[in-house]
């Protein structure tokens, strides 16, 4: 992975943290037990402190950043969708960004919240624990349900079993010209899409 120390800070990974080869650690970062964080995904430490607790993950293109002297905090069990941006703000424990949702500086979103794909949670608004925030700007919905709660679990489950496939078995390789004959599905868990289980 390109890392690189910056001002004698140098990146931390725990070594049972999966980060992609792709993805770009530069300076005070902290990557916890457990963590996956995706291809092309940016945790740039050159301002403040970016962290990430134990079985938190940062999916494919994510961005952490954020001011001197703030921490950009993802708390344990933390799920960060494709392309959301932190900036200077707190996921507590258990809370869910949706896809390509921005959430800026001294923003906190409660244990167990979730942030709907492409909302924008704007500077030092607070999500409360176990609630969904939706809109540009994002504004508090409603609570979650148990059903939703549950399903996020299993989708960080699925990371957190992610991050050690990849210890075990990613490798860089060239591609095949065609695919095998019989060339089986990868399963790797029945988790279905959260719209889905509403339905069901």
């Amino acid at each position: 992975m390109p890392c690189y120390r910056l001002d004698g800070w140098t990146p931390v990974v725990d070594p049972t943290a999966h980060v992609h080869p792709s993805a770009v650690l530069i300076g005070d970062v902290i990557v916890g037990p457990g963590c996956y964080i995706g291809p092309c995904a940016s945790l740039r430490g050159d301002f403040g402190r970016i962290v990430l607790h134990e079985g938190a993950n940062l999916q494919d293109t994510c961005v952490m950043h954020g001011f001197p002297g703030a921490d950009t905090l993802i708390e344990a069990d933390g799920h960060i969708g494709h392309g959301a941006v932190l900036h200077g703000c707190v996921v507590r424990r258990n809370a869910l960004i949706g896809m390509n949702a921005v959430v800026m500086d001294e923003a906190e979103i409660g244990e167990g919240a979730f942030v709907a794909a492409s909302a924008f949670v704007r500077a030092a608004f607070k999500v409360p624990p176990r609630s969904l925030a939706a809109g540009v700007p994002a504004k508090v919905l409603r609570e979650l349900t148990e059903a939703e709660l549950a399903w996020k679990v299993e989708g960080t489950r699925l990371y957190q079993a992610l991050a050690q496939r990849c210890l075990a078995t990613l490798t860089e390789v060239a591609p095949l010209s065609a695919p095998e004959a019989q060339r089986p599905r990868m399963t790797a868990g029945d988790l279905k899409p959260l719209v889905a289980t509403r339905r069901g």
